[in-house]
């Protein structure tokens, strides 16, 4: 028997689409005289790889969005947890899309602890906003006594070279970091409406189509200042205080931005490699 779908009016189905989550979880710890990993959960479509390390080279874990992007009401969120006197650097296996939304936001919230002495290193690859994609991001840190971090978000707004221009979107960026307990950075980024023109605007982006914000927490971080200046140049700015380092490029597309971060993030490393998946 078959059921009479002849009354079925399509066009007047409520549209109900598959939301894309994911929540993945790790820790390291540092044992016999070597980081290890201690936790790995995955849900969803957030998933963890972790290439085998060199012999005395600290562990990578490559994190991997299955959905392939995000678009309104996916949701991701990923949690690292570095333990005591251990090192490692996170970054993701590609750039993550943002596609256009029907109203609601896509979320990412990651959250990042470093217990005392350790050396946490979130590197993940560009964020890429299409036309319409709507972005709220949390980055969530929490350091203990001697705790080192180096982080980096970088977004692309739109792909220059297939002429894309974003006249609609929303993008909502927020750190906050902390140590011992004490708020030691927040920064806040929201832009949206008609972003190409926006961009132009000489006291936003002035016409460039790619930023990137760096922090490193380190010992001495206003010896390395000059340095960073001169890996730099004009396409962006520095400032050392209190045991950070603040760096903001520009570019005008996403090669341009790799081409500057990749040797500021090399320097910044110091005795660490970056990740293969960074490496043009």
């Amino acid at each position: 028997m078959y059921a009479d779908i002849s009354c079925f009016d399509v066009r007047k189905a409520p549209l109900r689409l598959e939301r894309a989550e994911g929540v993945a979880r790790l820790a390291f710890r540092q044992r016999d005289g070597a980081s290890r990993l201690a936790t790995l959960y995955q849900e969803g479509c957030a998933k963890i790889r972790l290439p085998r390390p060199l012999p005395g080279a600290q562990p990578e874990a490559i994190l991997i969005n299955t959905a392939g992007g995000l678009t309104g009401g996916d949701r991701l969120a990923f949690e690292v947890v570095a333990g005591a006197a251990s090192s490692a650097t996170i970054t993701t296996q590609a750039c993550e899309r943002i596609y256009r939304s029907t109203g609601e936001d896509a979320v990412v919230v990651n959250r990042l602890t470093a217990e005392a002495g350790s050396r946490l290193a979130w590197l993940p690859q560009e964020t890429i906003l299409f036309d319409g994609g709507r972005l709220v991001r949390r980055l969530e840190v929490d350091l203990a006594e001697g705790a080192q971090l180096l982080a980096v978000e970088a977004v692309l707004f739109g792909r220059a070279a297939m002429g894309e221009v974003l006249r609609s979107g929303a993008l909502r960026d927020r750190w906050r970091v902390r140590s011992n307990g004490k708020l030691i950075f927040a920064d806040d980024f929201r832009i949206d409406g008609d972003i190409a023109k926006r961009l132009a605007a000489p006291a936003t982006l002035g016409g460039h189509r790619a930023m990137a914000t760096m922090l490193a927490v380190c010992p001495e971080p206003e010896e390395r200042i000059e340095a960073v200046r001169d890996i730099i140049g004009s396409h962006g700015g520095a400032s050392a205080w209190d045991g950070k380092l603040v760096v903001r490029l520009l570019a005008e597309d996403s090669l341009s931005l790799r081409h500057r971060l990749e040797p500021l993030l090399s320097f910044l490393l110091a005795d660490r490699p970056l990740p293969k998946v960074w490496q043009l």
